[in-house]
């Protein structure tokens, strides 16, 4: 079944945003690469982005059990892909708009 998993925030300071987050809530977070940080508790995740070039709305993230078969039904119900598929550490995803507009991702993990 599917069901959201997880949720990116795009962020001005990673280190900043980690402080924050660990201070408010006591949570941890593992880090990826130089722009991002994410919590790894196994329930729904919060991922911190802070690279420049990306858009400046959180990200919901639901995770799927077929990838394909979500992008083809995304596609059937009128959403369209604004991001292909691609391969990511821990699984694939691809990004794609609802029909008011709203930028989401579905995700299978590997």
């Amino acid at each position: 079944m599917a069901r959201l998993d997880y949720l990116e925030l795009p962020v001005g300071d990673r280190a900043a945003a980690k402080r924050f987050y660990a201070e408010a809530f006591g949570w941890t977070f593992a880090d990826f690469g130089p722009d991002y940080a994410a919590t790894m508790s196994g329930d729904t995740d919060l991922g911190l982005d802070a690279a420049a070039d990306k858009v400046t709305a959180p990200l919901p993230v639901i995770r799927v059990d077929n990838l394909e078969a979500t992008l083809a039904a995304v596609e059937a119900a009128g959403g369209s892909v604004v991001v292909p598929i691609f391969s990511f550490p821990g699984g694939r995803r691809f990004h794609f708009r609802d029909v008011d507009g709203h930028e989401l991702a579905a995700m299978q993990a590997d």
